[in-house]
């Protein structure tokens, strides 16, 4: 019987239809606990274990003048492409070589500017251990994380990281779960320290991801989704409320900006404030727009982010924002549906 309570057979199991004994619910959900916790300690003890040789790779991989050229066997290989991937995506630019392939021609891609990061549980995958030699008199530096000191990999490194695990997660302790889950946190430690050391922020990240909705908030502006020109809702400050009324039904924005002699904003109307005075039972014929609008509203800088837009809305609980320049003029507006169209909420 294993930790979790649940009997594992002596021989594999031939039946794995839903009604095989081996499927009850109560039998599933124990072997997942049991997983996540083998796996959740092995990550637990390998923050334990980091020690100076972390910070020499680091170091290593800050003085690299090339790229960082990330390689691996099987699941090691799937871990490999991975953390290349978090590396080149967070500041570290870097890719990924299979090793087989590297002994017929893709040797080329590797510089003598390169740090060559070698990913293996054993230490001793074939593939990898062929290529080492010739990487390194290529003159690329060696990274290698493996679970084995003693490794060939491991002696050829300039620095070694040791991912060791206990056990693997899976009940045979033959298939690849809590080593290859504590090599991937590992790479992970890499790139957020490096990400850290290089300064690397928000707008960096979204100049690498431009396709995301990190990218499109961090990088999109309000002058790219306001509405301007003769799409802009407007009146003067001595206009009747009517006008405003046409104003708003033209522009199809709830609302319509109001300016000054000066053509300075000076307040705006909307479909709100219309309700209300229609709720008061005013008389709309002849009332002037500047007598009812709502002084001083809520403005934003034309080249400011359109996610600072969102959070000025989300503060003042409106829809409708307009957009002036330094000398209060009115540049351009926008409301909550345009943020919508382009994707920044």
């Amino acid at each position: 019987m294993s930790e979790t309570g649940v009997d594992t057979p002596a021989t594999p199991a031939r039946d794995g239809g839903p009604s095989s004994p081996l499927a009850e619910p109560a039998r599933l959900l124990a072997r997942a606990r049991e997983v996540l916790r083998i796996e959740a300690e092995a990550v637990a003890a390998l923050a334990e274990r980091i020690d100076g040789r972390f910070a020499d790779a680091c170091a290593l991989l800050l003085a690299c003048r090339g790229r960082v050229v990330v390689s691996g066997m099987g699941k090691s290989g799937h871990v490999a492409r991975k953390i290349a991937a978090t590396l080149a995506s967070t500041g570290t630019p870097s890719f990924f070589v299979h090793p087989a392939e590297a002994s017929h021609g893709d040797l080329g891609m590797i510089t003598r500017d390169d740090v060559f990061v070698a990913l293996s549980n054993s230490g001793s995958t074939e593939e990898l251990v062929t290529i080492v030699p010739i990487v390194k008199r290529q003159g690329a530096r060696l990274v290698a994380i493996t679970g084995n000191d003693a490794s060939p990999l491991a002696r050829a490194a300039d620095v070694h990281l040791n991912a060791r695990v206990d056990r693997e997660a899976c009940p045979m302790n033959l298939a690849p779960t809590a080593s290859t889950t504590a090599a991937l946190a590992l790479g992970d430690a890499l790139a957020v320290a490096l990400l850290d050391a290089r300064g690397f922020g928000p707008e960096d990240f979204a100049r690498s991801h431009p396709g995301g909705l990190l990218g499109r908030r961090l990088l999109t502006r309000v002058t790219d989704v306001m509405r301007s020109g003769d799409a802009l809702p407007a009146v003067r400050s001595d206009a009747r409320v009517l006008d405003a009324i046409l104003e708003i039904t033209r522009k199809r924005m709830g609302m319509t900006a109001v300016l000054d002699e000066a053509e300075r904003l000076a307040g705006i109307f909307t479909d709100g404030d219309l309700r209300r005075l229609l709720e008061q039972g005013r008389d709309l014929r002849g009332l002037r727009i500047d007598s009812v609008m709502t002084r001083g509203p809520a403005t934003i800088d034309a080249l400011a982010l359109a996610a600072e837009a969102v959070r000025v809305m989300e503060e003042r609980r409106i829809t409708q924002l307009l957009v002036v320049d330094d000398d209060a003029r009115l540049v351009g507006a926008l409301n909550v549906h345009d943020l919508l169209a382009a994707k920044i909420i």
